[in-house]
């Protein structure tokens, strides 16, 4: 056993002075380190304690947060430009690259650095410090630094780094494009061949149909083929949202039309979301002005501040019950 051990040191010691880095093993494995002690024990802890340090709100201080948190949890395909901070711009050599949001990237990757130089940051990836803005801002700044025409590989956050509010313009619109496919992976998807051509038709064919309306903010039509539905990212704070859902649905004034329903709610990073069951035959366009209409029903009983009826009570603790948290 000694002598194992005196052979296994060296060769851990050396893998961290090359890389710099700690690498990422099972908890019960020795530390990379070089230290003799199980990973767990060592540097896991200090990742251990990275992940539970949750920010519920990610996204908030960012133009169109509800949108943020859609684009993460609900829409299969989208994109939307972003802006850098005066001083991350200027911090950038050379040209200023372009930065797009995209919802997913092929293999999950955090970002990509296409050939041009410009920037494809994924939104849907892998959380590894238990603040989403932490690790999509890590994966902004390795992009910046990546030479054109390779993906960023995903690595543990280190705690501590910049957010996605300090690396990009808050002032920006945050205005989301949604597509039928993943064609925006590529600067010419007309050209693409063999395995790529391959990965792109098995994304465009998991891809759920997906609109977002106009008439309201952070509203989304989805198509399945049972039956359709809307799914609403709100920013009010959840309790008075809940009374404000029950009220109306004590009322009957919770669907958007005929065979609609109001059929409960989930949260999403620290944001409510009211989900309605549609009929097939209920498109995106349909829902606009049910949608709208809806919506100063809502700020209406937003301001009601007496208290909740029995009925609305009734109406409120059925819509806890059927309530989903993701994030």
């Amino acid at each position: 056993m000694g002598k194992k051990a005196a052979k296994k040191a060296p060769q851990r010691q050396s893998t961290t002075a090359v890389t710099g880095e700690i690498p990422v093993v099972g908890a019960r494995e020795d530390c990379p380190c070089g230290s003799g002690r199980r990973y767990k024990a060592c540097h896991g802890r200090e990742a251990s304690h990275a992940v539970q340090e949750l920010v519920h709100r990610p996204f908030e201080g960012l133009p169109g947060e509800a949108d943020w948190v859609a684009l993460r949890e609900l829409v299969p395909a989208a994109t939307v430009p972003l802006t850098l901070a005066a001083g991350v711009a200027e911090a950038a050599e050379g040209d200023v690259p372009s930065v797009t949001l995209a919802t997913v990237l092929p293999l999950a990757w955090p970002a990509l650095r296409r050939p041009d130089g410009s920037i494809l940051l994924g939104l849907q990836t892998q959380s590894s410090s238990g603040d989403l803005s932490r690790d999509l801002a890590d994966a902004l700044e390795l992009a910046l630094t990546t030479e054109p025409g390779s993906p960023v590989p995903a690595r543990r956050t280190v705690p501590g780094g910049r957010r996605l509010q300090d690396l990009l313009d808050t002032t920006a619109a945050f205005t989301p494009t949604v597509h039928t496919g993943f064609e925006f992976w590529l600067e010419d998807a007309e050209t693409a061949t063999g395995e790529v051509a391959a990965s792109l038709e098995r994304a465009n064919a998991s891809a759920i149909p997906t609109e977002k309306l106009s008439s309201v903010d952070a509203a989304y039509w989805c198509g399945t083929p049972d039956k359709n539905h809307l799914r609403w990212v709100m920013t009010v704070p959840e309790e008075q949202l809940l009374d404000a859902l029950a009220r109306l649905n004590a009322a009957g004034e919770a669907s958007l039309g005929p065979d609609t329903r109001l059929v409960g709610s989930f949260r999403a990073h620290g944001l409510t979301v009211p989900v309605w069951d549609l009929p097939l035959a209920m498109t995106a366009a349909d829902c606009e002005k049910p949608a709208a209409e809806f919506g100063e029903r809502l700020a209406a009983v937003l301001a009601d501040g007496t208290p909740l009826t029995a009925e609305e009570r009734r109406a409120r603790a059925n819509l806890v019950n059927r309530q989903v948290t993701l994030n």
